[in-house]
């Protein structure tokens, strides 16, 4: 009877872990927070929404925070890591630090050592790239898009090149501020992400 115990018990513990490890972990801002829109229609509820349909086993969870930059990103992913124990990361950010003007040195510091930290806890990463206006100047913008390819080359992760593509710019695909995406954007953004993403589930 107590050996069981024992035996039912380290089966759930098993089962609790593999759970736990089917997680994928988004960390960005404002564009995956689903910023002036009901998060139900937000492109990360409608990656958990596919991924029941086809039958992964994942669960997702949304730590984006709007306005969030890749300093507080590195500052809060050690914590969700621990929480999490996600399988796989997917990193949203870069674009506040580019409409701040912020440092890209800075920048690509931060992204790197959170792809560092996602990996030692054994997760797999995804990298969502991000470009800026060009009213920031051409050096600047230029530079900036080149963070996310250089880091996606040196730390040879899965890169999306361009988030918005398809969306920034388009009609109907931006909310009024020209910056947030529209419900119906939503959907190309996953469509944009989701051949990156499929095969490190």
């Amino acid at each position: 009877m107590r050996r069981g115990l024992v035996v039912a018990v380290f089966a759930l513990l098993l089962s609790v872990q593999t759970a736990v490890a089917d997680t994928v972990l988004v960390v960005g801002d404002s564009i995956s927070a689903a910023f002036g829109l009901d998060t139900r229609q937000g492109w990360v509820a409608l990656l958990e929404q596919r991924l029941a349909a086809q039958g992964y086993p994942h669960r997702v969870v949304n730590a984006s925070i709007s306005g969030d930059t890749s300093a507080g990103g590195a500052a809060r992913l050690p914590a969700l890591l621990a929480e999490h124990r996600p399988s796989l990361v997917v990193l949203e950010l870069g674009g506040n630090d580019g409409l701040r003007g912020q440092p890209l040195a800075q920048l690509q510091q931060n992204l790197s050592a959170m792809v560092d930290q996602a990996r030692g806890s054994g997760a797999r990463v995804l990298l969502l790239g991000m470009r800026l206006p060009p009213n920031y100047g051409a050096r600047y913008t230029r530079g900036f898009a080149e963070v996310f390819t250089a880091l996606a080359e040196e730390k040879q992760v899965a890169l999306v090149p361009f988030f918005l593509e398809g969306v920034g710019g388009a009609p109907g695909m931006m909310q009024d501020d020209g910056i947030h995406p529209t419900a119906a954007a939503q959907p190309v953004l996953l469509e944009n992400i989701w051949p990156r993403l499929q095969p490190l589930l």
